[in-house]
């Protein structure tokens, strides 16, 4: 197959996915049954993101042993920040709401219409990961754009493989300005700026977007060669171990979920009888 072939194969597979996930978002689902219906990994994301936002203002969690410093991970041995500044996205506040949503849309797109297959859910994962990896070591090579939370950077990086993806769609930003998809990472990020916010951690997300989007994408469809990310065995470990439903966030969801009520009991009757 031509490599022109194969980018119309690819559009229309995507144009087929995208209709299929606007229905499932419409199909009128309440709060319950949607949490519920999300795909594990962007769930767990998600949930993982608000709980460390609520837990902040409760005085439950304390985002200084969640942000990420090397010198204190070699000083105390504290290995768990190189995950845990992933998933605080600061206080309660419009931006902390639009990063919530972005993750809701976006992880969600990509991990039901671009992940597909036996191994999507694995693949998917590998994508996050290839950010971890990709920022975690920023302060050691790069201290001057380092961040204490890469949390916005790994959302942009989603959001910038979404507009890769889906190039042609049309995307409102605020209700008020439409524009394409392709253009719409770097319309969000002059909106960060227009805001008084740091555009670092979204340039370095839409960075890292498109070092994955490359090696696993243009890269192979220029060669015509397989994609240069493979997914590791313990991630493919991971994800059927998380699909086979045992998953602690699966039983959670499935307890969210409100029962089928039956509102009218008792034997129907044709009308005139």
């Amino acid at each position: 197959m031509t490599p022109i072939a194969r980018v119309e194969n690819a559009r229309a597979g995507g144009t087929a996915r995208r209709i299929a996930l606007t229905r499932a978002m419409a199909s009128g689902d309440s709060p319950g049954e949607w949490y519920a219906n999300l795909p594990p990994i962007t769930k767990f994301w998600f949930t993982t993101c608000g709980l460390t936002t609520l837990g902040y203002h409760a005085s439950l969690v304390n985002p200084r042993s969640m942000m990420l410093s090397w010198s204190i991970v070699r000083a105390r041995g504290e290995a768990w920040r190189v995950a845990t500044n992933f998933f605080f996205l600061g206080k309660l506040s419009i931006g902390f709401a639009m990063r919530m949503v972005m993750i809701a849309t976006y992880g969600v797109a990509l991990e039901r219409a671009s992940f597909t297959g036996a191994d999507g859910t694995a693949d998917f994962l590998t994508f996050l990961l290839f950010g971890v990896v990709a920022l975690a070591p920023l302060e050691l090579v790069a201290p001057s754009i380092a961040q204490a939370f890469y949390g916005d950077s790994l959302i942009f990086m989603c959001l910038y493989m979404w507009s890769r993806e889906n190039p042609r769609a049309r995307v409102s930003i605020m209700g008020v300005v439409r524009v394409g998809a392709f253009y719409f990472p770097w319309a969000m990020l002059a909106m960060t700026v227009l805001m008084g916010g740091d555009p670092v951690p979204d340039l370095l997300g839409i960075v890292v977007g498109h070092a994955y989007y490359f090696f696993s994408r243009l890269y192979p469809l220029r060669y015509g060669c397989a994609s240069i990310i493979r997914t590791p065995q313990f991630v493919r470990s991971i994800a059927a171990w998380v699909n086979s439903g045992s998953g602690v966030l699966n039983t959670a969801s499935n307890a969210m979920q409100p029962p089928r009520t039956r509102y009218f009991h008792g034997q129907g009757r044709r009308l005139g009888e």
